[in-house]
């Protein structure tokens, strides 16, 4: 499915890990990695050496992709690295675009609790902006990394972005031939008390299915063998959380929306606050604008 996969790589704590997924998944795919690290110009970085000008950023760039690359060769992946000057999030995804690589791997880091971030703010940045999947990874202890991946969990509302981003995460569950669960959650904080009488509530719940009928199908058609159908009343993430830690979830697929910008949203938040709190990697899939 991937030719290209590109990582964004900055060496810090709990990096490795997400390197050797990567490398996992390219080693799967008989994918190219591409090891970038952006010299960060919004920081001031340019000094004086033996009456030299230089970047610190750069060499500092030159030795921790060099360190992924020994990593990369013991796996047995093949790769490039490369260091450029940029604004981090911007310079991520042109270079994802330009190159034409298939997937981008973001490792992310986060808080506990509700004060949960993603680090410098970047990923989720990339998130907004890319037209290419991007697959993170957090860097936390509670963190599982396991491929392939046997379990798939692809949250739907039936919106076209989670459509879209379905037959995507579909198409990759056919080639690993894992388990396709699909989820809709129907909102009942949104709809008001005593949903499940009223008609808006029989009508949410009518299109929660038929939201999830429309993926299985398509995962039927796919090729996808085995398939799992669920409905839950609750608050998305929770569920979405719940569903996870329950069933050996190993990947969450999910779809964004909005306009091409620093004000591009995620669906819903939704797919934000899965990204951040999701203790397996989740992959977001960019509808075409």
């Amino acid at each position: 499915m991937y030719e290209n996969i590109l990582l964004p790589y900055d060496g810090s704590e709990g990096a490795a890990e997400v390197l050797h997924h990567a490398g996992e998944i390219a080693h799967w795919a008989d994918a190219t990695i591409q090891v970038l690290y952006v010299a960060d110009t919004t920081r001031d970085s340019v000094t004086v050496v033996e009456g030299q000008t230089v970047d610190v950023l750069e060499r500092e760039g030159e030795d921790i992709v060099e360190e992924a690359a020994k990593t990369l060769d013991t796996l047995g992946v093949s790769y490039d690295t490369d260091v450029v000057q940029g604004n981090p999030a911007p310079t991520i995804v042109e270079y994802a675009e330009r190159y034409d690589q298939g997937l981008v791997v973001m490792p992310t880091h986060g808080r506990e609790g509700i004060s949960r971030y993603l680090i410098g703010s970047v990923s989720e940045k990339v998130i907004r902006l890319s037209s290419v999947p991007v697959l993170t990874v957090r860097m936390q202890p509670d963190e599982t990394l396991e491929f392939p991946y046997e379990n798939i969990l692809i949250p739907t509302d039936g919106s076209t972005a989670a459509t879209y981003a379905a037959d995507h995460l579909v198409e990759l569950a056919a080639s690993l031939d894992a388990t396709v669960h699909v989820l809709s959650v129907v909102d009942d904080t949104a709809l008001g008390l005593d949903v499940r009488s009223t008609t808006s509530g029989k009508e949410s719940e009518e299109a929660a299915t038929d939201a999830v009928e429309t993926v299985v199908s398509e995962a039927e058609s796919r090729g996808v063998t085995n398939t799992v159908r669920h409905i839950e009343h609750g608050t998305p993430v929770e569920e979405i959380l719940d569903y996870i830690e329950s069933n050996d979830v190993q990947l969450v697929g999910m779809g964004t929306t909005g306009r091409r910008g620093t004000d591009r949203i995620l669906l819903g938040s939704v797919a934000e606050k899965t990204v951040r709190s999701a203790p397996v990697p989740v992959m977001t899939v960019a509808e075409p604008e």
